[in-house]
């Protein structure tokens, strides 16, 4: 993963202003196409693109198991490297109208509510699971993230999604400027490792949980999202009408439980 360092001029009260080296997250444009035929353009940070590029499929719909993916590769002609092409199976029937980030990434796209919920639910059903946790493990997992942070620990800004199994153990964690690439990042790594469902798994993300994230885990079929930070109103409505668990505000020894509750033993 790419660091990058510029020069600051650095101020502290009661101290002379000087300058020094400051690391800096990258963030660069990354085209993903599939087929060869150019279908988003994301900026992230640079590294594990086939992982984004394996979940940004995922969570649009337009593949659903590993064997889907035939290949992924760099685009030749690209010298940056921030061109990425899937080449699908041919058995799969590529419906590129199915794609809905354009669609539900904007709060101006004119749909909220129950419209919106409606129409994820044609792609990714709700989710059924007899999973259940204590809360004392979720509170032990924002610690879990936190040490597995470095280029955060080296920048201060990078957004962190990590995919925790039913006992605890980390099964994957990725950095991104993007919170929701970093969500595709770990879910992608699942469909390439043929892990999916993820359906007795823990989503944590470093930030919020939006809307977005929320209909990411339902595609990886995860029951339960929790976030060190705050929902959106559609989150929740959204987790509520998927059968998801959606926690936030998971700090410390504390948490607030927005829908499906019975999945966690206090």
């Amino acid at each position: 993963m790419k660091i990058g360092q510029v020069k600051v001029t650095r101020w502290q009260a009661g101290s002379r202003p000087a300058e020094h080296p400051d690391d800096l997250a990258v963030e660069e444009p990354l085209e993903i196409r599939v087929d060869s035929r150019p279908i988003s353009v994301t900026m992230r940070t640079p590294g594990h693109d086939d992982e984004l590029a394996a979940g940004f499929l995922l969570t649009e719909g337009l593949v659903r198991r590993r064997a889907d993916i035939a290949k992924i590769q760099r685009y030749p002609r690209n010298e940056q490297g921030n061109v990425v092409n899937v080449f699908l199976s041919p058995d799969v029937a590529v419906d590129f109208a199915r794609l809905t980030r354009h669609v539900f990434a904007s709060s101006s796209c004119g749909l909220c509510g129950k419209a919106t919920i409606d129409a994820v639910h044609q792609h990714f059903k709700p989710i059924k699971t007899k999973m259940r946790v204590t809360g004392a493990l979720l509170a032990s997992l924002p610690e879990l993230l936190r040490r597995e942070q470095p280029m955060f620990t080296q920048t201060g800004g990078l957004h962190a999604a990590a995919i925790f199994d039913a006992r605890g153990r980390l099964v994957v964690l990725r950095e991104d400027v993007g919170r929701h690439n970093a969500v595709d990042k770990v879910l992608g790594r699942a469909l390439l490792d043929d892990s999916l469902p993820l359906n007795r798994h823990i989503l944590l993300v470093s930030g919020r949980a939006s809307f977005e994230i929320q209909q990411k885990a339902l595609a990886a079929r995860v029951p339960i999202v929790a976030a060190v930070s705050a929902p959106s109103s559609l989150a929740v409505e959204f987790a509520r009408a998927s059968g998801q668990t959606l926690v936030g505000f998971l700090r410390g020894e504390r948490m607030n439980v927005y829908s499906r509750p019975e999945r966690i033993k206090f």
